[in-house]
């Protein structure tokens, strides 16, 4: 059973910094997509950063130069380095994972998610 768990949530001020976890078990697959999206209450949930089994990566526009995506495959661990936070950027943060190979894609399907944290940034 894959699981993902998200941690390092919380709430900072504007231009702050958080880092946000997410560790992977119970796969045995090398190709994989994972990513980061982001939800408000009403509002359509969006992709925000991606990495496959490839280090390719790729960000939303909104979070380019402020975001980096990245793991460590030893510790089967994604991580969202958040900088220069922004009070727009306060969202529940889902970390997802495909285990496929091919395209790593915003639009695409995945099948496995965490249960979130919340990051909430003060102006």
């Amino acid at each position: 059973q894959v699981q993902l768990v998200e941690s390092g949530g919380g709430s900072v001020q504007s231009g702050g910094s958080l880092r946000l976890s997410c560790a992977a078990s119970g796969y045995t697959s090398s190709s994989y997509c994972m990513g980061w999206f982001r939800q408000v209450p009403g509002k359509q949930r969006e992709g925000v950063a991606l990495i496959n089994s490839y280090s390719y990566t790729s960000y939303t526009n909104s979070v380019k130069g402020r975001f980096t995506i990245s793991q460590d495959n030893a510790k089967n661990t994604a991580y969202l380095q958040m900088n220069s936070l922004k009070p727009e950027d306060t969202a529940m943060y889902y970390c997802a994972a495909d285990f496929r190979a091919g395209t790593c894609l915003f639009g695409e399907h995945f099948a496995y998610w965490g249960q979130g944290t919340q990051v909430t940034v003060s102006s």
